[in-house]
């Protein structure tokens, strides 16, 4: 039986969608649809990336941003990223290496029934009556804008227990996966992919505790005060504005991203950073 694949190439990238045409071509055992920006491009139907969750693995052609999109759309099912980008943290198969690897991928499904591939956690954020998507890299807390006069008083509780407390620009959490992106440029540690913790990581705090690794079972609460607003971020991208005092809960979701085929060189790919 032809094994059910999804390809997502990122929006206008001619690189990217000729590689998703050759993908189509080049599959003999697979059944393949592809996103809806991408079958305009090359003249073939597309379908939306969500209805993707059904297949049994999908192929995210572009950078660290284009996988990111497509593990929020959807869940746990398998994802292999092809890297188009500078770094390639998520996706670890070059480009001149797609074709292959991808058919070797397949036909391990065909025989196994299922994809041999590694959790990536995520995090949960949620206050009173709400749930913020699930971020693979970082749930950022701040006050009504970054910079002077803008930030808030956030106290931070692991498992109940008070870390810090003070006026910041905000806090952020970040997953191993998260340590490289905005964590890294707030002075946040480096985590090895695959460590079992999180990072509790203040924004320019006037009175700053080092930023704090805790176990991935860690109950985290971030108490938020002293401002008109605030805004509770998940990967940059999904926000719930607050209004203070506001409390919000992370921790780590139920649902892994589970990522597909060869593991990426995090020493190289840290070679790459500016």
């Amino acid at each position: 039986m032809d094994v059910a694949v999804g390809i997502v190439a990122q929006r206008d990238n001619e690189r990217a969608q000729a590689l998703a045409a050759t993908l189509i071509d080049s599959l003999e055992n697979a059944t393949v649809v592809v996103d809806e920006s991408t079958g305009a491009a090359i003249d073939e139907d597309g379908v939306p990336v969500a209805s993707m969750a059904s297949r049994e693995l999908v192929v995210s052609i572009g950078g660290d941003g284009t996988l990111l999109f497509v593990a929020r759309e959807v869940g746990r099912t398998p994802i292999l990223g092809i890297n188009l980008g500078e770094v390639g943290f998520l996706n670890a198969v070059d480009p001149g290496d797609a074709v292959p690897v991808v058919a070797d991928v397949v036909d391990s499904v065909r025989a196994d029934g299922a994809v041999d591939g590694r959790r990536l956690d995520r995090l949960r954020a949620e206050g009173e009556g709400w749930a913020l998507e699930p971020a693979l890299n970082e749930v950022v807390v701040h006050g009504p804008r970054r910079g002077h006069g803008g930030g808030a008083t956030i106290e931070i509780r692991v498992d109940g227990e008070r870390y810090a407390e003070g006026h910041a620009d905000g806090v952020l959490v970040a997953t191993p996966t998260g340590s490289t992106a905005y964590n890294l440029g707030e002075g946040g540690p480096l985590v090895r992919p695959g460590a079992d913790a999180l990072i509790v990581n203040q924004m320019a705090a006037t009175e700053a505790m080092p930023p704090l690794v805790v176990d991935r079972d860690a109950e985290i609460e971030l108490s938020v005060a002293d401002a008109e607003t605030a805004y509770a971020i998940s990967d940059g991208r999904n926000r719930r504005e607050l209004e203070p005092p506001a409390t919000v809960d992370v921790s780590v979701a139920d649902e892994p991203v589970t990522l597909a085929g060869p593991r990426a060189n995090f020493f190289e790919a840290l070679e790459k950073l500016e």
